[in-house]
């Protein structure tokens, strides 16, 4: 195949591909991310908001502290 059919073949393809992205572009909007689809899901959930205390508790116990972490152990 010569490289002027194989030019006019990668042209036509171009071509073709620019209009499909040009119809995909024009028939479907752009989803929206998954964090913006389910923001204010839990908004004034009072089970949410237990959850989200006991997770908070539980990372501060988790934090070392005034030598909380050498508490009973033996030197």
């Amino acid at each position: 195949m010569a490289a002027t059919q194989l030019e006019e073949r990668i042209a036509v393809l171009e071509h073709e591909v620019a209009s499909l992205k040009h119809r995909l572009e024009q028939a479907a909007p752009q989803p929206q991310p998954w964090w913006e689809r389910i923001s204010g899901t839990f908004a004034d959930d009072p089970i949410f908001d237990e959850a989200m205390r006991l997770g908070r508790e539980y990372r501060e116990s988790q934090r070392p502290g005034d030598g909380d972490a050498q508490e009973g152990q033996d030197g």
